[in-house]
């Protein structure tokens, strides 16, 4: 899927992906946060987010960017972590433990920097031929190293039972496996926590599949 929004959250708006991502989206969801999303679509004419304005809303042209409280966030942790912040109500997306939240900052910049951003579509794009089996080997590699910190940290999700950003990291990365056709077999505790994750409802409605931009040959 190759589609993105953008919500918009009082005066502001902000820009999203549908396409697997850490998704800022279920954060939102999580917090009870309600928003306003407009499609970009990372394709058609050329790629909109690489239009002269939308390189105002994001100097790097990529998605997604969020406007909110007057000022435009434009990377999804850091999304994440303002709503964190600066909306207390709902859960922590941080425990309040250090050490586990140095658990969940490892698993999230384990997925954000060492496994997602070699299957962006403009990696991709760059790779040419192979380009499916370039992602498929990526996916594996950081799932191999990624089930061994989760059989370590992991409760009923990816540290303890109390879902953090790790989680939210983890769901799009693993219905981004599934469209790379990654054997899940070797990694038992990945799938376990993400077929827990499906079931809790801010999920469910955060699904690649359920956002308005999808594809209708991709919506559940």
């Amino acid at each position: 899927m190759a589609t993105s929004g953008v919500p918009a959250l009082g005066e502001c708006g902000s820009v999203s992906r549908s396409r697997p991502r850490p998704s800022w989206t279920e954060a939102f969801a999580l917090k009870g946060i309600e928003y306003d999303q407009f499609p970009v679509n990372l394709i058609k004419d050329g790629g909109q987010q690489l239009t002269d304005q939308y390189r105002k809303i994001n100097p790097m042209q990529q998605v997604p960017a969020v406007c909110i409280d007057g000022i435009t966030i434009s990377q999804s942790l850091a999304i994440i972590q303002y709503i964190e912040e600066t909306r207390p109500s709902g859960p922590h997306l941080l425990p309040q433990d250090p050490k586990k939240r140095a658990q969940v900052r490892v698993i999230c910049d384990l997925i954000t920097s060492g496994i997602q951003p070699l299957q962006n579509l403009h990696v991709l794009q760059k790779v040419g031929e192979g380009k499916a089996e370039w992602a498929k080997y990526f996916i594996e590699r950081g799932f191999q190293a990624l089930e061994q910190i989760l059989v370590q940290s992991a409760g009923q999700y990816c540290v303890g039972d109390e879902i953090s950003m790790a989680d939210i990291c983890l769901v799009p990365q693993v219905y981004n496996a599934a469209r790379f056709k990654v054997d899940m077999t070797p990694f038992p505790t990945i799938k376990k926590i993400n077929d827990t994750l499906l079931e809790v409802e801010a999920f469910k409605a955060s699904h690649p599949s359920c956002q308005p931009d999808t594809p209708p040959d991709l919506q559940s």
